[in-house]
């Protein structure tokens, strides 16, 4: 008696939070959230919790690599995303892996966590810049992010264009400027250079924002899986996370995480 069809597939390549509430962790909550099966591939361990980062620990490339072939080459995917990836080496060995997948790849270009807390080396930028962001479908910086990355810093959404162009340079088809950093609506712009779709939605007045970052990315690539277009996964991501960030709770001393099981899960 064969079993029900499996729904889509979206593989993680990103680092543990011990805390649950961003990396693999959220990735896969987000995953299941909107009806897709998650698999993972696991780049770092980090001691994590509500307060910050107190240690991080990369596992080896070879480690790397054969988690995602054994999920690759039997299972098969219908999007990637990408989370931490510490170091040059590990950002090479990635965008190789990802280059030989035929599947919609959405890069969090992961710099610093929630707390400021760095979880990239400085000498992985370059890779990061040529080789992991020309493979990208969709690249998901922040601000932080994108200062990092072009030394264009945003100040005010005006801003947010001149950000897009600068990172659309290193070759990723789409980009999402994430405008949460600044001062009133949560503003983001998603271009290809050519169209552009400004999503706004309400600030929600909630401190507890861990893992939006990886969250975000996920649904993104979750929806592409299901074979919605780049404008309408990112739509309805946003929507995802704005709804998960007003539902955010407290967890530790700290910052408590957004609230991935806020909807019902969907049929199917």
């Amino acid at each position: 008696m064969s079993g029900r069809a499996a729904p889509p597939r979206v593989l993680t390549v990103a680092g543990s939070d011990s805390g649950g509430g961003a990396g693999v962790q959220a990735d896969l909550k987000t995953m299941l959230a909107l009806g897709v099966h998650g698999m993972s591939v696991l780049t770092a361990v980090t001691a994590q919790n509500s307060l910050g980062v107190q240690g991080a620990w990369e596992l080896p490339v070879e480690a790397v690599r054969a988690q995602y072939r054994s999920v690759v080459d039997d299972i098969g995917v219908q999007a990637v995303k990408t989370g931490m990836l510490s170091s040059a080496e590990l950002v090479e060995a990635v965008s190789d892996l990802i280059a030989g997948t035929d599947a919609p790849v959405v890069v969090d270009p992961v710099g610093v966590s929630k707390h400021g807390d760095p979880l990239l080396a400085s000498s992985a930028l370059d890779s990061v810049r040529t080789r992991l962001l020309p493979v990208a479908t969709v690249a998901t910086p922040n601000l932080d992010e994108v200062a990092q990355l072009t030394d264009v810093r945003v100040e005010s959404e005006r801003d947010l264009r001149r950000a897009a162009e600068a990172v659309l340079a290193f070759g990723p088809r789409w980009v999402v400027i994430k405008g949460g950093h600044l001062s009133g609506d949560a503003v983001d712009l998603l271009t290809d250079g050519s169209e552009e779709h400004w999503l706004r939605a309400p600030r929600h007045d909630n401190r507890h924002t861990h893992g939006t970052g990886c969250t975000l990315a996920s649904a993104i690539a979750s929806e592409l899986a299901k074979g919605r277009s780049v404008p309408e996964a990112v739509r309805a991501a946003k929507d995802y996370v704005t709804g998960a960030i007003a539902s955010g709770f407290a967890l530790g001393a700290g910052i408590g995480p957004v609230h991935h099981g806020w909807k019902p899960n969907p049929p199917g």
